[in-house]
């Protein structure tokens, strides 16, 4: 793996990432800034309760998509670089969380995380993905069941003997995920976190 590659993929998953597919659509569809209105947060969620489930499920996979392609593009252009695709993923969330286009104020990059771990490792992915589904269908806080999903994650990485530099990144994101999630957390913690569907 060259290093001129391994900058490219990396430069190329955050500019990718700090497109914002909920500030497109806020804008798009309704003029407003989805910054401004619901919890305040660029991400699929907060457009699912602003303009509505069609635009928030667009953005959702839009977002996935962001995570899919950002280590894709990695995989392409530095031959199959395993260190090179799992710091693509991690640039094109914290593009995501932290967008140069737009004052880097970004979204938490739960979708974009999602992309990211299941292109890097399917099935620790999938598996923790089931239970945080099933949490988010049971409790409807899509925070809580996204900071599962992250925790685990690594957990079984670990358990599957994935190589260590995506475990390592796959704990990074965890923990960036936590970071940005602080005001979620908080709000679980005193009953006052908002559910899916409510504005």
């Amino acid at each position: 793996m060259a290093v001129f590659t391994f900058i490219v993929s990396v430069l190329f998953a955050y500019l990718l990432g700090s497109v914002s597919f909920s500030y497109i659509a806020g804008k798009m569809v309704a003029g407003v800034d989805i910054r401004q209105h619901g919890s305040g947060n660029a991400g699929a969620t907060n457009t699912l309760r602003v303009i509505g489930v069609k635009w928030g499920l667009i953005v959702l996979l839009a977002d996935v998509f962001k995570g899919v392609l950002a280590v894709a593009f990695a995989h392409l252009i530095t031959g199959g670089s395993l260190v090179a695709m799992t710091f693509a993923g991690l640039f094109a969330i914290i593009g995501h969380n932290w967008p140069i286009y737009y004052g880097f104020r970004g979204g938490k990059g739960v979708a974009t995380t999602i992309g990211v771990l299941f292109t890097l490792g399917f099935m620790p992915a999938l598996y923790a993905g089931l239970v945080g589904l099933v949490l988010i269908v049971l409790t409807r806080y899509v925070s809580l069941g996204s900071l599962v999903f992250v925790t685990l994650t690594p957990i079984f990485a670990i358990a599957m003997r994935l190589p260590w530099y995506v475990i390592v990144i796959a704990f990074v994101i965890a923990i960036m995920s936590f970071w940005r999630h602080r005001s979620n957390i908080e709000r679980l913690l005193h009953g006052q976190e908002r559910k899916v569907f409510q504005r």
